[in-house]
């Protein structure tokens, strides 16, 4: 019998039991039907099961002790503290212990976070830590997604049952005993892989650096530089090429795959092997005291063969100086344990890249847990990432519907998509723009640059990138868009807090470092009808760049079939609730934060306006100067780092003299550290950004300390 409670979003419990064996072999996303008065500007969103009887609809979430009560017959995997236990393993409990790890990553990917990458590389990890000895050699991994099975042979194993809960540091992006670089949003493990391989060198120490990669990184530079200045120092690095057969571009998909088979296995452990190495060694010195040109030739000849039996693409990084061997079968372990040993035997081989075919739809070879789904969204886990008919409609839902509208009137209207996977929405999108709409994957510097070519070709280009993705292209922003004043007009998706996506994809600079650029219109709605004028607004742009940014999650409920084709007067802000004394000044999302301050306050006899910015800049310095005079007390409001835009309300009242007048300033940014992943509401809470918090901070200006105290309790 298994267990779960289960709540809604207006806290209706209920205990759901059942005599499967984990609750629910399958899980449905369920459509959520809101009452039309009720307003929400963010959600965390679960998978859902259907209660048929009664049209109710719950999300579950496990036991307060951990997931559900009933065992899991996990029995390798449970012996396994960390890397050591797995040395003294034979091949059939290492492939026993690989069924373990898959079956617990089926069980907890029914929570709210996706472990469908990790899948793929479960047996690849198996084999790297019996082969490896970490944390003495270091393995340094490109994408959070893929760690999971590394984390749960690393003593973790209970932290992810208990992922995305309060006060838990699940993200992964902080190094640790096992864990000598964290993971950011990809490429970046063979530059720090590499460089520990240096100062190994330069410190004399023996130490083997493994760096694993997925073909989704391959699409970005920061590769492709690091490959090239590996081959050119020459130490000795391990690269693991993780090739799950994904790619963004459906012309890629349709590419000649590397096949595996009995030859290529063959050729592999050929290609690994001590004695082929050598000899290729010893050749290279014979043929260059020859002369003549033979080390040429005999190097032409190396490559062309190896070229014939390597897949399409294979001599490209021996042209980058790695020694390249592959394709391996990732779900072979006799094949990988026997390739890696002969890699990691070599003292002297220089940079090498293995190259390993894996499958996330890879099943179990006991059925425990069945072959994985193949509708399984891509990229991280959200709200955003359901089913359209099976979820709250969000801020991304209400973008492409004012963006198809747009496009319907204005055929020079394009899209160009950059980042790691790709939300539900953008997809109909994408199948109405046809070649309208350009995904580039995680190119994100390539994208910015794409796009303000695009419209020095006459065309209306929406650069839509994830806030925290658009950090590695902020050069290209600056110089190729910003500095030539072109019209781009970039939306920015999930600003801000991002719930169990913790810090590594939070979006919150991108208020700061777009809003410094002299020529960026920076603008941010707080409803969907606001998001759909914000879109008309910036279709008509057509002198200066524009940054568009909106939140992760659902809507604030207001009339989500309505559409306004309204344009929005730059610079301009709006009045929403007139009082006295003072005046809360929101930006972007926060505006429904300050309007439950509102309603706090109003509860306690306290009468405030509330105001909503609009625009970071330009700043309407009337309305700001309107708010400065008419109240004693100015408290902006945002959901982004310090430096935003309560910074360009700073300057500007302190120029204009407002400051001197009297007028009290109060900001609420986030605050000056990471805020690692928990539920959206707890994070707010962290924060200081709820609706309390914000009345706490008028209190106290009030000089109502005790009422905001107990406020906070």
């Amino acid at each position: 019998m298994a267990a779960a409670p289960c709540r809604n979003p207006f806290g209706i419990s209920a205990n759901l039991d059942g005599n499967s064996r984990f609750l629910s072999r399958k899980l449905e996303f369920s459509a959520v039907n809101f009452p039309p008065n009720v307003e929400f500007s963010r959600l965390g969103f679960y998978p859902s099961l259907m209660c048929k009887e009664h049209g109710g609809l719950v999300h579950c979430s496990s036991n307060a002790d951990g997931p559900t009560n009933e065992e899991v017959l996990t029995p390798v995997l449970d012996m396994i503290d960390n890397p050591m236990n797995l040395k003294n393993l034979s091949l059939k409990e290492l492939k026993q212990l690989a069924d373990d790890i898959r079956t617990e990553l089926s069980i907890m990917s029914k929570t709210n976070k996706s472990f469908r990458p990790s899948l793929s590389a479960v047996e690849l990890t198996v084999a790297i830590h019996h082969v490896f000895n970490a944390p003495v050699d270091k393995i340094a991994w490109d994408i959070e997604d893929q760690t999971y099975p590394h984390q749960l042979l690393t003593g973790r194993r209970t932290r992810l049952n208990k992922l995305g809960q309060a006060n838990n540091l699940s993200s992964y992006a902080c190094c640790n005993e096992y864990d000598p670089f964290g993971t950011g949003h990809g490429c970046s493990s063979i530059s720090s892989g590499l460089g520990m391989a240096v100062a190994r060198d330069i410190k004399g120490k023996k130490d083997r650096i493994v760096s694993v990669i997925s073909n989704e990184t391959t699409m970005a530079g920061q590769v492709y530089e690091a490959m090239s200045n590996a081959g050119y120092l020459d130490s000795n690095l391990v690269v693991i090429l993780n090739d799950r057969h994904h790619a963004s571009n459906p012309k890629l998909d349709q590419a000649p795959k590397a096949s595996i088979n009995a030859v290529s296995s063959t050729l592999s452990k050929l290609q690994s092997s001590q004695f082929f190495r050598k000899f290729r060694e010893v050749a290279k010195v014979l043929t260059k005291r020859i002369g003549r040109g033979m080390h040429e030739w005999a190097a032409k000849i190396d490559e062309y063969a190896r070229g014939m039996v390597g897949p399409t693409g294979s001599t490209l990084f021996e042209e980058l100086g790695l020694y390249y061997i592959g394709p391996v079968d990732g779900h072979n372990i006799e094949d990988l344990l026997c390739v890696l040993h002969e890699v990691a035997s070599l003292d002297s081989m220089g940079p090498v890249l293995v190259h390993v075919v894996t499958k996330e739809e890879y099943a179990v070879d006991d059925n425990q847990t069945g072959k994985v789904s193949e509708d399984v969204i891509e990229g991280p886990c959200t709200i955003e990432s359901g089913p359209i008919r099976s979820r709250p409609r969000t801020y991304s839902d209400h973008f492409v519907k004012a963006l198809i509208r747009e496009s319907e009137i204005d055929d020079d209207i394009v899209v160009v998509h950059a980042g790691m996977g790709m939300e539900t929405p953008f997809r109909a999108l994408k199948e109405k723009l046809g070649d309208r709409f350009f995904d580039v994957g995680m190119a994100e510097q390539h994208a910015v640059t794409f796009s303000a070519g695009l419209s020095c070709g006459g065309l209306k280009p929406f650069c839509v990138i994830p806030a925290s993705f658009l950090q590695r292209a902020y050069d290209q922003v600056v110089h190729d868009v910003d500095r030539q004043k072109i019209p781009v007009r970039f939306v920015l998706t999930s600003a801000g807090l991002v719930g169990s996506d913790g810090a590594a994809h939070s979006g919150a600079f991108d208020i700061t470092f777009m809003s410094c650029l002299p020529n960026m219109i920076v603008m941010a709605p707080s409803d969907e009808i606001e998001l759909a004028r914000m879109v008309c607004t910036a279709a008509d742009i057509e002198d200066r760049p524009v940054c568009l940014r909106y939140p992760r999650g659902a809507i604030a409920s207001l009339d989500p079939y309505l559409y306004l084709r309204e344009p929005i007067e730059v610079g301009r802000g709006r009045l929403l609730l007139e009082g006295k004394d003072i005046a809360l000044l929101g930006f972007g999302s926060m505006v429904h934060n300050c309007l439950r301050a509102h309603a706090v306050l109003a509860q306690m006899g306290i009468d405030i306006t509330v105001a909503d910015a609009r625009f970071c800049k330009p700043l309407d310095m009337k309305l700001v100067r309107m708010l400065c005079k008419n109240h004693k007390f100015l408290i902006t409001v945002e959901e982004g780092s310090i430096g935003g835009f309560g910074a360009h309300v700073a300057q500007f009242i302190s120029l204009d003299g407002l400051l001197d007048a009297g007028i009290k300033w109060r900001p609420i940014t986030l605050p000056d550290n990471y805020i690692e992943a928990a539920q959206p509401n707890e994070q707010l809470a962290a924060a200081g950004l709820t609706g309390n918090h914000i009345a706490a901070t008028a209190l106290n200006l009030l000089g109502r300390t005790r009422d905001a105290l107990l406020l906070m309790c």
